[in-house]
């Protein structure tokens, strides 16, 4: 398709990526998009102990012990180094420490990855905290005014993530997943006695082409941050040396009721040659970190989380890493037993075929469907945006991922005109592997993530104790009672695995 000199220089001003939004906007004409739907649902499994593991209680892995041996010679782990011994036949359980110590031998290898493409924009919007609840955004309309004010436009990982119980702004997100692996790196070291790699630290992101440089500055500047510096001294990782891959910015596409076939968008705010940049969503990292996976690879990694940046209970779990590489299995995923507050969002279903897959309370699955089925007894898993590779599966896949996984067209009807949004959803491609593992976990430890500026608020525990403070006798709308689990969640992983303290 070609398009006007005007419309070219509009999208090149605004950095959109002007061939992979026509090279989209061929997939969309030939029809190799879904419109909303994420797939039919056949039901709602459980936990199995094999392709869903519950890790709340402390999980054991059961398996032979010749097949154990020959795994582990496969990770490159000595068993005589283990401080445990594993029979040379017969059964063999590891229980939840032994499952850590073998994650700690293996952390060196594992790398940690953050969707960190995001703005703080929507997430101080008034409007969005308003609609939350009103009476909760009384409670913090100063507090919104002022923190809002400061955080607005900024890439959210840099946007403070722990608050005092009055609002006082502390550490950021990033600055605590840096402090994280550190002290796990610090703790494998001891544990193992083995000498950290030299030069490769194990975080990588995937920035955008609008917030990238604001990145690489916080982290020049996070060398000397006091959470950071010393460790970074102690371990002799530079942790603040992020490999990336920066997303592109796509246009918008022409709206449905425009008819076939699309075009770009090209009308926006009624200005003739004016179009929208927009994000591809989160499932385009495959594509634009496949060159950082690759590179991990031939750098000795074997393993890589991917999450988003503002979940505080996304962290490098040690019991579930060994869990995982020991099953030998192509990727495993994190899904939080599903809480009343979690009705927006994607839910394990399994599709037609009998094959786990992600889906949306509404489109995939209704919500009386949903209800209908945790009455029977059966718990509903929650998808908390996690998940470990394998990158030796990863590298041999993800050119089939790239142009396999979902694009997805919905129509906008917002003051910019009616176009449409094309996106990708990370978590589509659970669907794409043949023996996904599914980790359910707690959420209230793996799956404290704040979407709104009070979402936020409420899990540090601003103005819990405030009178105002809006409860209720339904669980649903009892966000006091949330509150208080989300704090609690909060704190366990501030002083066990943030290696933080309370003072004052």
């Amino acid at each position: 398709m070609k398009i006007s000199d005007a419309l070219h220089r509009d999208m090149e001003k605004k950095k959109i990526d002007v061939a992979l939004s026509l090279s989209l906007l061929d997939r969309i004409n030939s029809g190799k998009v879904s419109t909303g739907e994420t797939g039919e649902a056949r039901g709602i499994p459980g936990v199995d102990g094999d392709r869903i593991v519950d890790t709340v209680s402390a999980p054991t892995w059961t398996g032979d012990a010749r097949a154990l041996h020959r795994r582990l010679g496969e990770l490159g782990l000595v068993p005589d180094r283990l401080r445990f011994e594993i029979p040379v036949s017969g059964p063999v359980t590891l229980g939840a420490d032994q499952l850590r110590e073998i994650g700690l031998h293996l952390l060196p290898r594992v790398a940690y990855g953050v969707l960190n493409g995001g703005s703080a924009t929507s997430y101080a919007d008034h409007t969005k905290n308003r609609d939350f609840n009103e009476t909760l955004y009384r409670l913090y309309e100063p507090l919104l005014n002022t923190i809002g004010e400061a955080v607005r436009g900024k890439a959210k990982g840099l946007t403070p993530a722990l608050f005092s119980s009055t609002g006082v702004p502390g550490a950021s997100y990033l600055e605590l997943k840096m402090r994280h692996l550190l002290l796990l790196l610090s703790e494998s070291r001891d544990a193992t006695g083995s000498a950290l790699p030299a030069g490769h630290a194990p975080i990588f992101q995937m920035s955008s082409v609008h917030n990238n440089d604001e990145l690489s500055r916080a982290y020049e500047a996070y060398r000397n941050s006091p959470l950071l510096k010393d460790l970074i001294a102690e371990t002799g990782v530079d942790i603040t040396a992020v490999r990336t891959g920066v997303q592109p910015m796509i246009s918008a596409y022409t709206h449905s009721r425009h008819g076939s076939p699309r075009s770009i968008f090209d009308r926006a705010y009624g200005e003739h040659g004016r179009t929208l940049a927009l994000p591809g969503g989160h499932g385009q990292s495959f594509s634009v970190l496949k060159s950082v996976y690759r590179s991990l690879r031939s750098d000795g990694f074997r393993f890589a989380y991917i999450g988003n940046v503002d979940n505080l209970g996304f962290t490098v779990d040690p019991v579930t890493v060994a869990f995982f590489a020991l099953t030998g299995r192509p990727a495993a995923f994190e899904f939080a037993y599903r809480t009343p507050v979690d009705v927006k969002g994607g839910i394990l279903i399994e599709d037609m075929n009998k094959g786990l897959t992600c889906g949306d309370i509404g489109p995939a699955v209704s919500r009386s469907y949903v209800e209908e089925t945790e009455k029977s007894g059966t718990s509903i898993l929650f998808n908390c945006a996690t998940g470990l590779f394998d990158l030796d599966w990863l590298d041999a896949n993800i050119d089939r991922i790239e142009s396999d996984l979902p694009l997805r067209l919905s129509d906008q009807d917002k003051d910019a005109g009616l176009y449409s949004q094309a996106e990708q959803v990370t978590w589509e491609v659970i669907g794409m592997i043949d023996d996904p593992i599914i980790f359910a976990v707690d959420k209230y430890r793996r799956f404290l993530a704040a979407k709104l500026l009070s979402e936020s608020f409420m899990t540090n525990g601003v103005h819990l104790d405030e009178p105002g403070f809006p409860t209720d006798e339904n669980p649903e709308k009892d966000l006091k009672g949330t509150a208080e689990k989300l704090n609690a969640g909060l704190s366990h992983l501030l002083t066990e695995v943030y290696g933080l303290g309370r003072r004052d």
